[in-house]
């Protein structure tokens, strides 16, 4: 029988989780913690509003928002697959006025912060509804839809590129309220992420929210055809977590070799625990979204938050932010100590 051989981080004396200071960047604002949901888990908030305080969240992202009213792709648009989803839900949504009008009243009204997911067919789209959210109560930042997987066009996936992710952000970056930060939300589904994510904070991103979900497929074996109407569809769940962790770990690590400018990053992928988060962050996520999750236990935020308190506290780490990018330290010879050191941050 081998000897269970307990991680050299964990202090089972800690410090208390109570003590834990949680705060955490959304471009220039502080949060009062890291944790938002995954944009198209929870819809514009008012189902989740019954298991979770939506003001106990660090922020709320919204379903992504286009400028009119979409219909999505047919149905089936859902199908279960190992450790994860397949959506092709197609950027269903009522359009920028009735999320302004119905949506984001209600949102403000109960001190959400929400980051607001928007998209367009072309750059205009993009600017039109940007221009719209200006000066809205209870925007704190919008996210930027580039990287949807399941739409009919695969035009619209314009982070496949660095030159058209660039455009879109550069063009909201212009519009959208100087004291508004704007993150662009990436795809994996790329040869380099890192060049996608260097084209878009050159344009101006404050932040980059990552990953997206993975262009996926599932057959249906009684039809003997694809499972969903659509046919391919975005992987989700913890299936696509290692995928996550790589390219947060990666982009962070392209940051701390100077070969793109800091900035947060929100990291997203499968994410079902504190552990789960606290992986994301010591890839180098200022913030973690929880999606997939939502629809099997809706008051996970709350429990994940709990359970990042207790993980934080247990090696030692008096704030959030300090793990931020802990696994990117110079390697520590045996006998380093147990706790966290300032000497052993990333430079």
């Amino acid at each position: 029988m081998t000897a269970r051989l307990e991680p050299r981080a964990i202090d089972p004396e800690g410090i208390d989780p109570q003590d834990v200071d949680l705060s955490a960047p959304l471009g220039t604002l502080t949060l009062p913690n890291p944790l938002s949901t995954a944009s198209g888990c929870a819809g514009y908030g008012r189902e989740l509003a019954r298991f979770v305080p939506l003001d106990a969240l660090g922020t709320v992202t919204t379903k992504t928002i286009m400028p009119y009213p979409r219909s999505g792709q047919a149905t089936p648009r859902l199908a279960e697959t190992p450790s994860g989803m397949l959506n092709a839900i197609g950027l269903q949504g009522a359009g920028i006025e009735h999320f302004v009008r119905h949506e984001l009243p209600w949102l403000a009204e109960r001190g959400a912060r929400v980051l607001v997911s928007i998209a367009g067919e072309r750059l205009e789209e993009f600017t039109e509804t940007a221009e719209r959210l200006n000066g809205q109560p209870g925007v704190v930042g919008l996210e930027l839809n580039i990287s949807c997987p399941n739409v009919a066009d695969r035009g619209l996936v314009f982070a496949r590129n660095p030159a058209t992710s660039y455009d879109v952000v550069r063009a909201v970056r212009k519009i959208a309220d100087a004291e508004l930060p704007v993150y662009a939300k990436l795809s994996p589904d790329v040869t380099s992420i890192t060049e996608i994510a260097a084209a878009c904070v050159q344009a101006g991103a404050d932040g980059l929210s990552m990953i997206n979900t993975s262009l996926g497929l599932a057959i249906d074996l009684d039809t003997m055809r694809p499972a969903l109407a659509g046919g391919t569809g975005g992987l989700s769940g913890p299936a696509l977590r290692p995928i996550a962790l790589r390219c947060v770990h990666e982009v962070h690590a392209a940051m701390l070799a100077g070969r793109i400018p800091r900035v947060p990053i929100l990291g997203m992928g499968g994410i079902r625990s504190g552990r789960d988060a606290l992986e994301f962050t010591l890839a180098g996520a200022s913030g973690v979204a929880v999606g997939t999750a939502l629809f099997q236990d809706p008051a996970a935020p709350q429990r994940i938050l709990a359970e990042l308190r207790a993980e934080l506290a247990i090696r030692g780490f008096a704030k959030y932010t300090d793990a931020v990018g802990y696994a990117h330290r110079p390697s520590s010879p045996a006998g380093s100590p147990r706790r966290p050191s300032p000497t052993e941050r990333p430079s």
